[in-house]
C-alpha cells in the first residue's frame, strides 16, 4: 500500500527536551486524520516536520513516497493551515492568494473567490486590517482552495465564531467528498470535529498512545454502570479505561472487544450500556497515560 505520510522513528529534540520520541506513523491517502493530544504531546512539532518547517533529530519521513525537507516536488503537493501565519501586513487578501496560487498545483482559484463570498471576506482588505478571526478565515480559504494532496490543519479556527467553524467543517466535508485527499487535523474542539474524522491519532508525552479506525473506536469504546458484582465479573481480563464506585454500584467505561454473548448478559442483568463521546474517550486515554495506571 501507498501511503500519504510514512514515520518511521521520529525524533525530534529541543536542546534537552525530547519533543518526539521514536515516533511510527503510516497515514493512508483521501483519509481525514484527527491528531489529537493534550498540550505539549507534540502535535504542532509532528505537522512541522511533515511540512518540513522543522527538520527531525532522528528517524525518517516520506510524504507521498519522498522525503519532504528541502524537496520542492513534495511541498506542492502539501498545504499547511496554521493557527498564526507572517503574512506582510501591507499585502491585500487577493495578492495574498494569488501568491498561494503559485505554491499549489491544484489550486482552484474560483473555489477560493466562492469562499471570500461565503465568509464575507473582501479581497481589497490588507491583512493588518483583518482581525484574528478574519485571518483564521483567510488560511481555511487557501487550505482548502489549495486542493493539496495532502493537507495539514493545526487549530486553523482560532477566533471563529461556532457558526464560522461549522460553515467551515461543512465546506470541508462536502470539498473532500468532491475532490479526496489526506487530510491531518490537529484540534482541541474534538467533539465538535469528531463527525469528519476517519482515523484518531492520539499522541501523549512525544509519543503515539493510540492510532485507531473511528468505526472501530466507537464499537469497542462502551460506557457500563449497574451492581458492582456483575460489573467487576465481566470486566475481569477486559481494557477498562476509567472505573468509579459508589456503594453497591460502579460504572466503567472500556476500550475492548464485548462479545455478543457478554453484552446480552449484562443486559439482562440490568447493566446499562451508552456509548462514550470521542472527546471523553481522549481525556479517559490520556488521563491514564499521565497517571500510569491501567486497569485490569
Amino acid at each position: 500500500m501507498a501511503y500519504a505520510v510514512e514515520c518511521i522513528n521520529v525524533t525530534k529534540k529541543f536542546r534537552k527536551t525530547l519533543a518526539l520520541d521514536k515516533v511510527n506513523l503510516t497515514i493512508e491517502e483521501n483519509k481525514i486524520y484527527g491528531l489529537l493530544g493534550r498540550n505539549g504531546a507534540g502535535k504542532t512539532t509532528l505537522l512541522n516536520l511533515l511540512s518540513a518547517q522543522s527538520l527531525q533529530s532522528g528517524g525518517t519521513i516520506a510524504i507521498l513516497g519522498e522525503q519532504p525537507y528541502e524537496n520542492s516536488k513534495v511541498l506542492s503537493q502539501m498545504c499547511f493551515v496554521k493557527e498564526a501565519e507572517n503574512y506582510l501586513a501591507m499585502l491585500k487578501i487577493h495578492e495574498i492568494l494569488d501568491i498561494s496560487s503559485k505554491f499549489y498545483d491544484k489550486w482552484d482559484n474560483n473555489f477560493a473567490l466562492k469562499l471570500l463570498k461565503e465568509f464575507n471576506l473582501t479581497s481589497n482588505k490588507k491583512y493588518s486590517a483583518l482581525s484574528k478571526g478574519m485571518q483564521s478565515i483567510l488560511g481555511i480559504v487557501i487550505g482548502l482552495s489549495s486542493r493539496a494532496p495532502v493537507t495539514l490543519y493545526d487549530e486553523p479556527y482560532l477566533g471563529l465564531d461556532a457558526a464560522s467553524r461549522y460553515t467551515f467543517y461543512d465546506i470541508l466535508l462536502k470539498d473532500y467528498t468532491e475532490n479526496p485527499r489526506t487530510i491531518i487535523f490537529s484540534t482541541h474542539l474534538i467533539d465538535e470535529v469528531s463527525k469528519i474524522f476517519e482515523h484518531i491519532i492520539i499522541l501523549d508525552k512525544g509519543k503515539v498512545l493510540l492510532t485507531e479506525e473511528v468505526d472501530n473506536l466507537k464499537s469497542k469504546t462502551v460506557y457500563l454502570s449497574g451492581s458492582k458484582d456483575i460489573l467487576n465479573d465481566i470486566l475481569k481480563g477486559k481494557n477498562v479505561i476509567n472505573y468509579e464506585q459508589a456503594g453497591l454500584s460502579a460504572s466503567a467505561v472500556i476500550y475492548d472487544n464485548l462479545a455478543f454473548e457478554e453484552a446480552r448478559k449484562l443486559k439482562l442483568e440490568g447493566i446499562e450500556f451508552k456509548t462514550v463521546p470521542l472527546q471523553d474517550f481522549f481525556v479517559y486515554m490520556t488521563s491514564m497515560s499521565n497517571r500510569g495506571e491501567f486497569y485490569e
